[in-house]
């Protein structure tokens, strides 16, 4: 592709540039004006304006130099300053320029090659300007005189061509060409000297370029004709040759060189220079005049220069002299080591990179040649990382496996360079690469379930449990919050009895907890990080309710209601140990909260009676006698193991007699004092209200004490119905044990005389009480639901109802008759008691 530029100066300039393995090469002329176009990348690498904006294109070089720009607007490169060829790359030819442009997101790496080409700038040059030589007149037609050659900086068709000596009247221009390839001009005797004619000849030498225009410089040379010597010294070599390592120290001489006089006397003695026109070389070896060693003087430097040419003269105190060239080759020597440049470096980079991803850029130059100049790069095996050689000293640092930065959050990657000398030199350059996290962790409970304990009880707002989560990411990542996870607990939501704080994770009761209700609550919390998309995990947590002592025992026997008429009775000739009845008390409570011990609080007679702390069984502790009251009175209390404790007390009415009609009116007398108390009661609280509040708050207060009693009996059957089913005990019943102390209940026929020794008893067939069905009748005159019973309970007799009378207890007695015999039946006036059917004609408790 042939682009042509026009410059400021109206001068036409050619940039070719080729497209090659990647690589882009142009051609501009030295000189050219800052600004001027180089070349567009666009165009020849295929890419856009935008691409160079979003990848950040920029230029690289290994020396530093900033000859070419970048302009990423327009996709071009430009000049950026001044380009001298000679001073950038002196004799040496083809002289380019080598950069890269280096674009990132993806990373791309394009070499870019700049020939700068030569123009006719330089004009030819004498180092000095005017030269003597000293020649003598015997001196032959055909002798030479070296001298010095012209410089010109440029190069090619517009370096020196040709020279031009004037006048030509005895001297001659010749040009030499060396084994080497190298030329030399000389100025050749054609013609005799005669000093006698002409002590001095006066000549100008010119060097011409091929540029166009030409250009040429001259010198002044000025010959002075001496007396005769004939013979010039003669080196042994035309050229000498010498191999010299870099780190040659000062003194080491280096070679010797000797030239041979065939004249005798002072005109055979020879001493030994460097020419005048030798460049540099002089600063750094020196020739000794007499014996003609050549020393080094100064450090040497493969890396600056390789060789060096010196042109060496013999000259005798006649004045003529011989010439010659020393080359002088400078060996390398592993003495540089390689050089690590980080050109583009991507830090941090996220841990779910894909293998082959590219994370640094760098450039490695060892400026020694051959193998010292080849270099190794590598990095350690344990990395997961690897180093892959891009272009000529260009290796990329990728991604070789995954990466996990919960196990490895950042990495020193050591890059080694190592050359191939002996020894050989290596450079360590360290890159601290960090790994940026990614939500690639969900959360973890230490434990998939966890188990709180909480008093039932308890206040809402109570804290349970904290469970806690850790997450091994790390920021936003391993935020964790804390949910309820929506569940239903007895037909509700977990919402309703539990609360979790979401940034601690503590677990707070939302209401008071009931042992009795409710055990144990198995809820699931839900720990979930921050990330994106958030991650999460759950946690079991059982909820166990401790018991606490908040229920009192219930007695479920003897069944204490307002009217009830239940006695047990105890025959006088009751033994020590008779048992008279069993309470029977459950507390809803559990463990030792539910340990029941009963005690006899109160008792009529505390030397008669004791109950068992453990069983509650009611027993004589010593023999009944005549002197017992006949009623007892005992006052039970039922208390649990709590702490504190509660109790509850019952009160078991005990006969002490033989026969029913003994003890009747104290039966009958029982509830007295009871509902006495309570009626005296009433009235007095009546009497404070009226007296205290309107007639409306005497009315509410009535009206709630109706529905608190209503409320209370409700309630207790309504407990009854959950209680756990516990034998009946009957006031009497058959002694399974074989005591006797408890007869079985029969029915007997009497027939009496007045001598009672000879009157008959005839036995009908026991009672049966799994045959009778007790009912509470519904008002105190409906006794045909008495009779009725009866009848169904003992289908082959017939009841019959004789009269009834209302004691001043209220309570109703009754008089049955069957089969001839006369009962007597005693109603409680409260309905809610059993009926009492009492045999008169042998006294035995039937009913």
């Amino acid at each position: 592709l042939k682009i042509t530029v026009k410059a400021n100066h109206s001068i036409c300039l050619i940039c070719v540039a080729e497209m090659a393995l990647g690589q882009v090469r142009y051609s501009i002329p030295e000189e050219m004006a800052m600004g001027s176009v180089v070349g567009s990348i666009i165009q020849d690498l295929g890419l856009d304006v935008k691409r160079l904006k979003s990848g950040r294109a920029r230029i690289f070089t290994e020396d530093g130099s900033e000859y070419i720009g970048l302009n990423a607007e327009k996709g071009t490169l430009v000049v950026a300053k001044r380009i001298d060829r000679e001073e950038l790359c002196k004799q040496v030819s083809p002289c380019s320029l080598h950069f890269q442009i280096i674009l990132e997101n993806p990373m791309e790496l394009h070499r870019i090659d700049v020939e700068i080409t030569d123009i006719n700038d330089n004009a030819p040059f004498f180092s000095k300007r005017e030269y003597s030589f000293q020649v003598s007149e015997s001196a032959s037609p055909g002798a030479r005189y070296s001298l010095e050659s012209a410089k010109d900086p440029d190069v090619a068709h517009n370096a020196i061509q040709t020279y031009k000596l004037n006048p030509t009247d005895h001297f001659k221009l010749n040009v030499v060409s060396r084994p080497d390839g190298t030329k030399y001009i000389e100025m050749v005797l054609h013609t005799s000297l005669d000093r006698e004619k002409q002590e001095e000849h006066k000549l100008t030498l010119t060097a011409f370029d091929g540029g166009n225009p030409q250009k040429s410089g001259s010198v002044k040379i000025n010959v002075v004709v001496l007396d005769a010597n004939d013979n010039s010294p003669v080196f042994s070599q035309s050229v000498y040759r010498v191999t010299v390592p870099e780190n040659a120290s000062r003194g080491t001489v280096i070679l010797r060189v000797s030239a041979t006089d065939n004249d005798k006397g002072a005109n055979e003695e020879v001493a030994y220079s460097f020419s005048h026109h030798t460049d540099g070389a002089s600063s750094h070896f020196n020739m000794d005049p007499h014996t003609g060693e050549m020393t080094v003087i100064d450090v040497l430097d493969y890396e600056k220069a390789k060789h060096y040419e010196i042109d060496i003269e013999a000259t005798d105190k006649g004045g003529l002299a011989d010439t010659s060239k020393v080359l002088i080759e400078v060996s390398d020597l592993n003495d540089n080591a390689p050089v690590i440049s980080i050109i583009s470096l991507s830090n941090p980079i996220p841990e779910d990179s894909a293998p082959d991803t590219v994370i640094a850029m760098l450039n490695i130059k060892d400026l020694d040649s051959d193998k010292n100049g080849q270099v190794k790069c590598f990095i350690s095996k344990d990395l997961p990382f690897k180093i892959k050689s891009s272009s000529t000293n260009f290796y990329s640092l990728m991604s070789d496996d995954v990466l996990d930065r919960e196990t490895v959050p950042e990495y020193n990657i050591t890059i080694t360079a190592m050359d191939e000398g002996s020894p050989p030199y290596s450079t360590n350059k360290t890159i601290n690469l960090r790994i940026s996290d990614v939500n690639d962790n969900a959360p973890e409970f230490p434990q998939p379930f966890s188990t709180a304990f909480i008093i039932e009880n308890n206040s809402p707002g109570m804290s349970l449990i904290s469970v806690k989560a850790n997450d091994k990411d790390s920021g936003n990542n391993a935020r964790i919050s804390y949910f309820l996870e929506d569940s239903q607990l007895n037909g509700m939501s977990a919402s309703a009895y539990f609360s979790v704080n979401a940034e601690s994770g503590e677990i707070l009761a939302v209401r008071s907890f009931d042992y009795e209700q409710t055990k144990e609550f198995h809820i699931r919390v839900k720990a979930q990080d921050g990330g994106s998309p958030p991650l999460s995990s759950n946690v079991t947590v059982k909820i166990l309710i401790q018991d606490q002592n908040d229920n009192p025992p219930q007695v479920l026997y003897p069944v204490q209601t307002g009217g009830s008429l239940v006695a047990e009775m105890v025959p006088r000739s009751a033994d020590v140990g008779y048992l008279v009845t069993k309470v029977v008390a459950v507390d809803v409570d559990s463990g030792q909260n539910a340990w029941l011990s009963y005690q006899l609080q109160k008792a009529t007679d505390r030397a008669l009676f004791e109950v068992g702390l453990q069983n509650g069984e009611i027993r004589t502790i010593r023999q009944v006698t005549d002197k017992d009251a006949v009623k007892q009175r005992l006052t039970v209390i039922v208390e649990d193991n709590g702490q504190p404790s509660r109790s509850a007390t019952v009160i078991v009415n005990v006969a002490v007699a033989d026969s029913f009609p003994e003890v009747l009116s104290e039966f009958t007398d029982f509830t007295h004092d009871k509902e006495y108390n309570d009626n005296l009661t009433f009235y007095l609280v009546l009497a404070l209200a009226v007296v205290s509040f309107l007639f409306i708050t005497c009315l509410v207060v009535i009206i709630s004490v109706k529905i608190y009693r209503w409320r209370r009996e409700r309630v207790f059957y309504k407990s009854g119905g959950n209680l756990p089913v516990i034998p009946y005990y009957p006031p009497l019943y058959a002694d399974v044990g074989g005591t006797g102390t408890l007869k079985q209940a029969f029915s007997y026929e009497v027939y009496g005389t007045s001598d009672s020794r000879k009157s008959d008893i005839t036995c009908s067939r026991p009672f049966k009480y799994s045959d009778f069905t007790l009912i509470k009748p519904s008002s105190t005159n409906d006794f045909k639901e008495v009779i009725s019973v009866l009848d169904a309970s003992l289908p082959d007799s017939t009841w019959t109802f004789e009269s009834q009378q209302v004691s001043k207890t209220k309570c109703i007695t009754v008089m049955l008759s069957n089969c001839g015999k006369s009962y007597i039946g005693i109603i409680p006036a409260m309905m809610d008691s059993n009926i009492v059917l009492y045999n008169l004609s042998i006294g035995t408790n039937v009913l």
